[in-house]
């Protein structure tokens, strides 16, 4: 039977890529989206036309419960299930900020959107999953979050994602005997256009600053990000699972904004 995927933030960058990636493995697809109905519908459209698959795009601002509310509902009365919660959405402040800079609003709003908001969806999610047996809970994180570490200028997004670390363990743990797995990706340096791009793309590249030589893609994510949805993923459960090319992700941040 054809498996649904959920995914948040999924119209644009790595969350685009990840869903062209579930498309060719034929999953039927959900496109969560918060402001741009266009470019969500025009890439629904594209993803119909170019696979035999069923595709919805839906709005909902994932950093409130009311909006998650909804976006289940209407996933569930369109697919009938979820059985793969791809967590990619997150805000995140480009501006680089100390903390006491942050106003209590945009402090909550990351919380909300990057840590908060996979529980809103999980406590929503899970109950189908457990009636399955089955359940992919794969949310992201960053260059050692697991070890909740430092990262200057960004203590809101860190202190979300530290939390969100823990949170998937503790949802492995808690899911394991039901059938269901959660973990954590963490992305590279990824940026720009290569959010989109594919991994054929970057081969033809040189990145010195990476010790694998080349650029992240948007598909080196996609590509962990289905395994651990498959049904080979099974053992798999728990797990931070960085993506980084072997890169000081944390290390270059800090000496750039030391400069």
């Amino acid at each position: 039977m054809t498996k649904t995927v959920l995914i948040t933030g999924g119209s644009k960058g790595i969350g685009k890529r990840t869903a062209i990636a579930f498309a060719k493995k034929n999953f039927n697809i959900i496109i969560n989206y918060r402001s741009n109905k266009q470019e969500a519908e025009l890439f629904v459209a594209t993803l119909k036309h170019q696979y035999d698959i069923q595709v919805s795009a839906i709005k909902a601002d994932i950093s409130l419960p009311d909006e998650c509310t909804e976006l289940v509902e209407k996933s569930i009365q369109l697919f009938g299930k979820v059985d793969v919660l791809v967590h990619n959405a997150g805000p995140y402040v480009k501006d680089r900020k100390k903390f006491d800079d942050y106003l209590p609003s945009e402090w909550n709003y990351m919380i909300n959107g990057n840590l908060n908001s996979v529980f809103y969806l999980s406590r929503l999610l899970v109950p189908y999953m457990r009636e399955k047996q089955w359940g992919r809970i794969i949310t992201t994180g960053f260059d050692r979050v697991e070890t909740a570490p430092g990262w200057i200028y960004r203590s809101a997004f860190a202190a979300a994602k530290s939390g969100l670390a823990s949170f998937t363990k503790t949802l492995a743990l808690e899911e394991a005997s039901n059938g269901i797995t959660a973990n954590m990706v963490c992305p590279g340096d990824i940026v720009g256009d290569w959010k989109e791009n594919s991994i054929e793309t970057a081969q033809k590249e040189r990145d010195n600053s990476n010790p694998v030589g080349r650029p992240g893609t948007g598909e080196d994510l996609a590509r962990v990000i289905t395994f651990l949805a498959s049904e080979e993923s099974d053992f798999i459960t728990g797990a931070v699972i960085p993506v980084t090319g072997g890169k000081d992700v944390l290390g270059k941040v800090f000496h750039q904004s030391s400069k």
